[in-house]
């Protein structure tokens, strides 16, 4: 039998961000420590996330970022958490005459309702990334 015949589609956009760049370095790979959370899923239905965006700032050195999927309660418990991917961010020099490369790493998966993205840098960056999630909520 099967339980769900009929596609679901996201009821509107749900575009969020993170709230300050991310500069600081967090080794930890169970997503505890100090994280960025880039993304809530709708309280009530859960949401669809699109991808995940990587502006730098300025000029930063090479790092990786590391996407974590939280259940939704502290991300200090290590079970609360899943990394579920990472994508290398290239060096930037910051430019006036040339756009940046802006890194999009593509997901394409339903967060159920409550659940959060939690984002982390493999190093301490100087100028940071702004992150964005593209999404939809039900």
């Amino acid at each position: 039998m099967v339980a769900n015949a009929i596609p679901r589609f996201p009821e509107r956009a749900d575009i969020q961000w993170g709230t300050t760049a991310l500069l600081t370095a967090n080794t930890a790979k169970d997503g505890t420590g100090t994280v960025l959370t880039v993304f809530t899923a709708d309280a009530t239905d859960g949401s669809w996330v699109k991808s995940v965006r990587f502006r730098t700032a300025g000029t930063n050195i090479a790092t990786v970022a590391r996407v974590f999927i939280n259940n939704g309660a502290t991300n200090a418990t290590a079970s609360n958490n899943i990394m579920f991917e990472s994508i290398s961010l290239p060096a930037t020099t910051l430019s006036e005459t040339a756009a940046l490369y802006t890194p999009t790493l593509p997901l394409g998966f339903w967060l159920p309702a409550g659940y959060k993205l939690n984002v982390t840098l493999g190093t301490t960056v100087a100028a940071g990334y702004y992150i964005s999630v593209v999404g939809g909520a039900y």
